[in-house]
């Protein structure tokens, strides 16, 4: 796991832990729904973080005998609860917050305490934002924001990316909520922003699973990396045609492969193995990430797929 992505979460921790605590207080005190639920997404923006870094960990562990090819996974599983948390616990309460505050309105006390919190709240939430965009932008390389998402093996980066974006703006739907309660006297509209902020926490959410369920269940590399290694392969004096290349993402920064390749007959074993030998340090020397290659000696004929 890349250093800038710790730096986001950590960052993201912080900010998060103390908005929490000012949003709660400020619920508290002035009775907004909308508050309540913004106090509830932070601190659930908290737990998510803890839970990235505890996923980060436990991805470092090395291989052992249960786990031969390590924990890579392991960041993509806690990733997944992460998409779990914000919708079952995110969304729900601050729907059903909501609701609850549009059956029954409750009038908003002190609201000049609302907007102070939530314009410090939007400062912070910003600042972080900001930080996670820009690690996001500088990892994306040559990638669309969206197209990097999709195919970004770490989702540490798009996770927290997501949930900034998710948080300024809920913020801004709540002093949409509060602001409207004051002004009109039509209470109901802190509840509606509730509602709206648990939405958004929902769209979040099943947007995040969708992205890191195919890194869980066990994504190919990249087509680039596929292409050369078949490169590597095809160029080598020793063999007369690769069958079939295929790649898993273990982790962020560990691909497996396993090649399928029709050798030339006349090659005697020792040649052979030397040849193999030689043909693992190649893919590695030039894809970093791939940290082991299975390679089996078949015959011509099978279909090709990555």
């Amino acid at each position: 796991m890349s250093v800038s992505s710790k730096k986001i979460i950590f960052a993201a921790l912080a900010g998060n832990a103390s908005i929490a605590i000012t949003k709660f207080i400020a619920a508290v005190l002035t009775g907004s729904s909308a508050m309540m639920s913004e106090g509830i997404h932070s601190l659930i923006d908290t737990g998510n973080q803890v839970l990235l870094l505890h996923g980060m960990k436990q991805a470092s562990k090395p291989a052992d005998k249960q786990f031969p090819f390590g924990h890579g996974k392991e960041i993509y599983f806690w990733s997944f609860i992460v998409a779990i948390l914000i919708f079952a616990v995110g969304a729900g309460v601050s729907i059903y917050e909501g609701v609850i505050h549009i059956i029954d309105p409750q009038p908003i006390s002190h609201p000049m305490i609302n907007y102070v919190v939530l314009g410090l709240a939007l400062l912070f939430e910003g600042a972080a934002w900001a930080f996670a965009l820009s690690e996001f932008s500088r990892a994306k390389g040559k990638w669309g924001y969206l197209e990097a998402v999709h195919r970004g093996k770490d989702p540490t980066l798009f996770v927290v990316l997501f949930e900034d974006s998710a948080a300024m703006l809920g913020l801004l739907v709540a002093f949409l909520g509060v602001y409207l309660s004051e002004t009109t006297g039509i209470l109901m509209f802190d509840g509606i922003a509730s509602v709206i902020i648990g939405m958004i926490l929902g769209g979040t959410a099943i947007w995040l699973a969708y992205e890191t369920k195919s890194l869980l269940i066990g994504e190919s590399a990249e087509t680039e990396v596929v292409n050369g290694i078949r490169a590597i392969v095809q160029n080598t004096p020793f063999v007369k045609q690769v069958n079939e290349i295929l790649t898993m993402h273990m982790g962020p920064d560990f691909i497996l492969v396993n090649l399928s390749i029709d050798f030339q007959n006349d090659l005697a074993v020792g040649e052979l193995e030397k040849n193999i030998a030689k043909l693992d340090r190649e893919v590695k020397q030039m894809f970093p990430a791939v940290k082991r290659v299975f390679i089996e000696a078949e015959a011509s004929g099978r279909t090709d797929t990555q």
